[in-house]
């Protein structure tokens, strides 16, 4: 079996924090994650090793390799400027073609400013996933959260708590639970993985006591997808799906809402967490935080969950392999 080709690392908002960390994860990672950065490098202030291509990339390099792309503007750390907002998007369309054309093997992709990129190029979409999506041609993905003691995928995302009954069907629950499950197979070498359900209201409706939605819409999906195969438990409490104990009995958590699934991820891993779109033709991770403004340019910013996304994109590239 071949070694799998770079990861590729798009650089995001380069006011941000994302080259700076990106230099810092380099240097944890060196002899472990060959990766490649696309950045002006006009905007790089550390020591880069010019590349063409990511085939050039051998593990040798005394700093972190760099395939040059023309921004419009400089960057100023903290002050994104509207001149480089196509650049960040181009960056983007670019990685993805590295990997879809297997030049890469994954894609790790720093924050962008999505703001910035809507004042400076009318971008048209609410982030990172709904443009990857697109330049897939993929119409459904999934988003997951990940650390080493816990997976979560909220099945509605950026959405009001008041619109989750509406937006929560049965065809979404039913795409995000395949997905997932394809994916941890694929991705993560979990041959048969063991998915718990999150309940919609507390105590997963007691019985229809507190909200029906576990006996009408989340239930019947659950039998139809075991009847398949697929190992199931729930609709849980979330209140109990988080302790030690509960964890070891899973692979993921299934959440119907952004906090339900955010909440205990961050709590157990603040710094750590990695964010994985499911469903993607190729693999494409992130650190679980923003470009960091207020803190860009001063040396400080925690490269820890750009560490854990570059290792991730290197293991689930081998898992492919």
């Amino acid at each position: 079996m071949s070694t799998p080709a770079p990861v590729v690392v798009s650089c995001g908002e380069p006011a941000g924090v994302g080259l700076e960390i990106a230099h810092t994860a380099f240097d944890a990672l060196r002899a472990e994650v060959p990766m490649v950065l696309l950045a002006d490098r006009r905007h790089v202030t550390a020591p880069v090793t010019e590349v063409t291509c990511p085939g050039q990339v051998t593990g040798q390099e005394p700093s972190l390799p760099l395939i040059h792309h023309d921004f419009q503007g400089d960057a100023v750390a903290g002050h994104p400027d509207p001149r480089n907002a196509q650049g960040v998007i181009d960056v983007i369309a670019r990685g993805v073609d590295l990997v879809t054309s297997g030049a890469a093997s994954a894609l790790c992709t720093l924050p962008i400013h999505k703001k910035a990129l809507k004042d400076g190029a009318n971008f048209a979409y609410p982030g990172h996933t709904e443009y990857l999506a697109a330049l897939a041609g993929v119409d459904h993905v999934v988003m997951m959260l990940a650390c080493s003691d816990l997976r979560v995928v909220p099945v509605t995302i950026h959405i009001p708590v008041a619109d989750v009954p509406t937006a929560l069907t049965a065809d979404l629950l039913e795409q995000t639970l395949r997905i997932t499950e394809a994916a941890l197979i694929r991705d993560f070498g979990i041959p048969a993985p063991r998915l718990a359900v999150a309940g919609l209201n507390p105590h997963a409706g007691e019985g229809g006591a507190m909200g029906t939605e576990e006996i009408t819409l989340i239930a019947p999906v659950m039998e139809q997808l075991a009847q398949g195969g697929t190992t199931l438990f729930g609709p849980m409490s979330a209140d109990t799906m988080f302790h030690a104990q509960a964890r070891a009995g899973y692979d993921a958590a299934i959440c119907m809402y952004h906090d339900q699934a955010l909440i205990p991820i961050k709590t157990i891993d603040f710094a750590g967490g990695v964010n994985v779109t499911l469903g993607l033709p190729f693999i494409r991770t992130s650190p679980d935080h923003g470009t960091a403004f207020d803190i860009a340019g001063k040396g400080v910013a925690d490269p820890t969950s750009t560490i854990a996304a570059l290792r991730m994109a290197w293991d689930m590239a081998g898992k492919r392999q």
